[in-house]
């Protein structure tokens, strides 16, 4: 494929997002802050840049993914970011779960510039990504969507367009409040359950068939039995979008009192030490157990 895809942020999700372009046969281009994560893609032949400037000239698409609107203002809005250097006619495919006015206001200034912007955050982790199971809810003009469409079919096993800007960054917050919310209902299932001395085998089968059974309950549920908490979606994270959902119900007018509570677990098991560990740990913060040293 002859079209250049420039990709920034090469965290847990972006670099096998980026793993799976190049593997489509995309001309890739990639940058992080860090510059040793671009080390692995670089020796199977994308062309790791210096800056977001060098990554992005000439570029027919940009992909983002990093942690929050903060970072996010840096790379799309900042002087040496994506919207300031991009080329008139590239479409920017944003990943990373912001709020909604944050996406508004990056697709705002890249229409001035002549750029496309679509707000397609995604739904799954990191073994999702690395298996192309991701699901895209994509906001923005359709035909940017459209342009953007054989990228996201080489990362995901599912895209939709909902919406305007700022669409897929509304419904992204919608299905993280869902999926905090049950995580949470599911590590005080486990610390009851294991405190009644329940076998865990048999509360792992019958759990998974019962009224929450889910992929996130068949993934999350091993990690709280076995307190295996290696981060496939970081606590910390979680906190964050759940704060996010709170401040759009707040906008929108609408009680959110669940969210609420939820998110003052994952406030107070972040607080306790837990933030960079998967959010199947808060089963051990609810358990009264204290973080690992390594958290």
């Amino acid at each position: 494929m002859s079209d250049i895809v420039a990709f920034i942020g090469l965290g847990a999700m972006g670099a096998p997002m980026a793993a799976n372009l190049l593997a489509a046969g995309f001309a890739l281009r990639v940058f992080n802050r860090n510059p040793a994560r671009t080390r692995p893609l670089a020796e199977r032949g994308a062309t790791a840049c210096a800056s977001i400037a060098e990554a992005v000239r000439g570029a027919r698409f940009v992909v983002s993914i990093v942690s929050d609107d903060d970072a996010t203002r840096a790379v799309m809005l900042g002087d040496a970011g994506v919207v300031a250097h991009a080329a008139p006619g590239t479409v920017i495919v944003d990943s990373s779960t912001n709020t909604p006015a944050l996406a508004r206001e990056v697709a705002q200034a890249a229409a001035a510039r002549g750029l496309a912007c679509v707000d397609a955050p995604v739904s799954g982790s990191v073994p999702q990504a690395r298996d192309r199971e991701l699901v895209f809810m994509a906001g923005g003009e359709a035909a940017a969507f459209e342009a953007a469409r054989p990228l996201l079919d080489a990362m995901g096993r599912m895209a939709m367009h909902v919406g305007p800007s700022g669409a897929g960054a509304t419904l992204k917050l919608v299905n993280n409040m869902l999926s905090g919310t049950l995580t949470a209902a599911l590590a005080e299932a486990v610390s009851v359950a294991q405190a009644a001395g329940v076998d865990p085998q048999a509360a792992q089968a019958i759990l998974v068939e019962g009224p929450s059974g889910s992929r996130l309950t068949r993934t999350k549920l091993p990690k709280m039995l076995a307190r295996e908490f290696s981060p496939q979606f970081q606590l910390a994270l979680m906190e964050k979008d759940l704060r996010y959902f709170l401040a759009l119900a707040q906008q929108v007018d609408r009680p959110a009192p669940l969210a609420a509570l939820v998110r003052s677990q994952y406030q107070a098991a972040r607080r306790a030490g837990f933030g960079a560990l998967d959010t199947s740990a808060l089963a051990a913060h609810v358990a009264g157990e204290g973080a690992p040293p390594t958290a």
